[in-house]
């Protein structure tokens, strides 16, 4: 009799164990383990919520903007959009946390966050420090200016010799690129995209150098702003993988939800992402 009520106990067990490792609970893709930092079913994404057309905030949920947490704003962009796609293809429920851009890595690093999807370019740098799924997004290089700058007609880096100008810092883009124009008068980093931009709106320097996306969301919000697309002739920027493919950085070592993010990417073409960002584009809020 003890036996049978033990037997009984075992199974009862056993069920309980299944029912809480069943379809809802958050695991691997493709696998039993959980992912480290998704136990809770809750994939939290970092960015700067101030950097459209990647991501931005706005006061109310239009658009299917996403709360941002421990803040009465929305988060919504091509950043908002692209982690939206990961969530649901892996059945999280999406957290947006919005933080500085210096913030991002070290949120990354000490699990504040589960990933940074913020127009991070896939440096070998930042490589060291966290991993990266992706690419989400390849961003050609550009640069912008006002449409009555002498600079406007540049047809290429020699055009642009003897101007001011800068970038955000932290990036490629001020870090390696501008170094490549010659007699360029580099001034110090802007500390945000919109800072950049203000910087070029405001006269305090003749140009930027940005990406694609950044640039035509510059002049969706600044119509007296001009993008300048060098041909590849040889006096174009001169760019690696790195400086133009764009990442989600994860903990260094979470190869199971770098993977997870890989497989909702997978399949997608560069001419999906730029659709994408041409959604995002459209929505971007106005200046005032």
């Amino acid at each position: 009799m003890m036996n049978k009520i033990l037997s009984g106990a075992a199974l009862l067990a056993a069920a309980f164990s299944l029912a809480a490792c069943g379809a809802g609970s958050p695991a691997a893709s493709g696998g039993d383990t959980a992912i480290p930092g998704l136990e809770d079913g809750v994939f939290t994404v970092g960015m700067e919520a101030a950097y459209a057309p990647y991501n931005w905030a706005q006061p109310d949920k239009s658009n299917d903007a996403v709360p941002i947490k421990d803040s009465a704003l929305y988060a919504n962009g091509y950043d908002v959009m692209t982690a939206k796609q990961i969530a649901d293809a892996n059945g999280w429920k999406l957290e947006i946390k919005q933080l500085e851009w210096d913030s991002l890595i070290p949120a990354v690093q000490s699990g504040e966050i589960d990933a940074a999807i913020a127009g991070q370019s896939m440096t070998k740098e930042r490589e060291e420090t966290v991993d990266f799924a992706g690419p989400y997004l390849y961003a050609r290089i550009v640069v912008l200016t006002k449409a009555n700058s002498k600079f406007a007609n540049a047809k290429g880096l020699a055009d642009l010799a003897g101007g001011r100008t800068t970038s955000q810092t932290g990036t490629v883009w001020y870090d390696t690129l501008i170094p490549q124009i010659k007699d360029a008068k580099r001034q110090a980093p802007a500390e945000s995209a919109p800072a950049m931009l203000v910087a070029l709106e405001t006269g305090k320097v003749d140009y930027v150098v940005t990406d694609m996306p950044t640039g035509q969301g510059a002049v969706q919000a600044y119509p007296d702003m001009k993008i300048l697309d060098f041909p590849d002739d040889g006096d174009d920027f001169q760019v690696s993988d790195e400086d133009v493919n764009i990442g989600i950085s994860v903990k260094k070592g979470n190869t199971a939800l770098k993977n997870a993010i890989n497989k909702a990417l997978s399949g997608k073409t560069a001419k999906d992402f730029d659709a994408l960002m041409a959604d995002a584009v459209k929505i971007q809020p106005q200046e005032d």
